[in-house]
């Protein structure tokens, strides 16, 4: 990361690499951070580090300076409650937290102390040059995820300066999918917009406010800021790229995006924090090209009893405290895919099925018929506890402004009654809102 911010401040010295609530930052101010910071990290004698800082440009400077010296370094998520920094911290292994927060029991150092040092002389480049990432949690306490930035930084080459993208940061930067963004922005010399929180109605604003190109964000996070769109009235976002990842996109979701920003060009990305890229899909259908399964490539798939596989050459060395992954090894992905024609269409996550009476019932289909129905803004299926079958079938469902709830539930039915009975949704909830973490749909049972 630190080779791509100093080609990016020779190139444009003066320009915005990053914009937030805070102020702007150019590529020049953000370099004198890189050099203070590193110096200072040298001087401690640093090894291993965690971020939790409030403006980007502040975690950017670190990622880079840790880069440049070889420290590893882990961005925890702003969320986390000052308990939880301490837990990540104990589990982690960190030997201290840079933020400015106040009240953690574990040992940390202030951003400020660390840029108010005089640059100096910085050792060689190391040989390795670890950082760690963290998986969401969604499914318990987070994992860390050990890489080497030289691995991570393999597709970057493809990248082509585009100094007037102005890319959303719509994940936060504990996510893999916020430290792609960082990546692609400064591998672009482009500028990065912040909004104040990764709320959709704030994302909304500084899409507006800042003039963004090019934002990329979950279906959920899509969904909301549809619903969001719809509710205020205000000016549609002037939007040259819209990118989905990190949730299984469906059909209706797309025909949604692409009508209402008719001028940009859709991408879906798949990925996890564990393959060390993503894999990008332009032709705006649902799912994978078929031909992903053919060999070579950076990324290579395979379906293994309904099971996605992957084997990436840039993928993690393993989880911290845990046994290296030996180089070359394929990966289960927990993704269940079914081949369809030319397509790969994913059918959801292995711990989402429902077992309904001895039957397998996906949801993400369902959800997608459902999602078609008019005024459904965002839905959601899942397994609610049966004592005569186990389980069956129920969806909630929040409303677009406008529509009546008995209208809707009438319709989802009419809409489920020629799939087959335990796919067929036996409860239909409202909601006024969905619970979400890093902008993803929480699964499993009701919220």
């Amino acid at each position: 990361m630190y080779e791509l911010l100093d080609a990016a401040t020779r190139a444009r010295p003066d320009a915005v690499v990053v914009t937030s609530p805070g102020g702007q930052t150019t590529y020049a101010e953000l370099s004198a951070s890189v050099q203070a910071i590193a110096t200072a990290l040298v001087e401690r004698g640093e090894r291993r580090i965690a971020v939790l800082l409030t403006e980007p440009a502040e975690v950017l400077a670190v990622l880079a300076a840790c880069s440049r010296i070889g420290v590893e370094a882990c961005v925890y998520p702003l969320a986390a409650t000052d308990e939880a920094v301490d837990e990540m911290v104990r589990r982690f292994e960190h030997e201290v937290v840079v933020t400015d927060r106040t009240g953690l029991g574990s040992p940390v150092v202030a951003f400020g102390a660390l840029t108010s040092v005089a640059p100096g002389p910085l050792p060689e480049l190391p040989e390795s040059r670890p950082i760690m990432a963290m998986t969401t949690g969604t499914s318990g306490f987070p994992r860390g995820v050990r890489h080497e930035w030289d691995r991570l930084l393999r597709a970057v080459r493809k990248i082509k300066p585009a100094p007037d993208h102005r890319w959303l940061l719509a994940y936060g930067l504990n996510q893999f999918g916020g430290l792609q963004i960082l990546i692609h922005v400064l591998a672009a010399q482009a500028q990065l917009v912040a909004a104040t929180s990764f709320q959709p109605r704030d994302a909304l604003g500084a899409m507006r406010e800042s003039g963004v190109t090019h934002a990329s964000g979950t279906p959920t996070f899509w969904r909301f800021l549809l619903a969001e769109m719809a509710s205020d009235g205000g000016p549609v976002p002037g939007l040259r790229q819209v990118t989905l990842g990190g949730e299984a996109v469906p059909g209706a979701l797309l025909d949604r995006l692409r009508e209402r920003f008719p001028d940009a060009h859709l991408s879906q990305i798949y990925g996890a924090t564990e393959f060390g890229q993503n894999v990008t899909v332009r032709d705006g259908r649902p799912g994978l090209p078929i031909s992903m399964l053919e060999p070579g490539g950076d990324v290579q798939f395979k379906v293994t009893d309904g099971e996605l596989w992957v084997l990436s050459k840039a993928s993690m060395l393993g989880y911290h405290g845990e046994e290296a992954v030996p180089e070359g090894s394929w990966r289960a992905t927990g993704d269940l895919v079914e081949v369809v024609g030319d397509r790969i269409e994913f059918r959801g996550r292995k711990t989402d099925v429902v077992n309904v009476g001895g039957v397998k019932v996906h949801p993400i289909p369902v959800e997608d018929r459902v999602s078609k129905v008019a005024g459904v803004s965002l839905v959601r299926a899942y397994g609610r506890p049966n004592p005569m079958v186990g389980h069956v079938l129920a969806v909630e469902i929040v409303l677009e402004p406008g529509f009546e709830e008995s209208v809707v539930a009438r319709e989802v039915r009419e809409a489920c009654a020629d799939l087959p009975p335990p796919a067929r949704p036996r409860s239909i909830k409202f909601l006024e809102t969905m619970s979400t973490t890093g902008n993803k749909m929480l699964r499993g049972a009701a919220r």
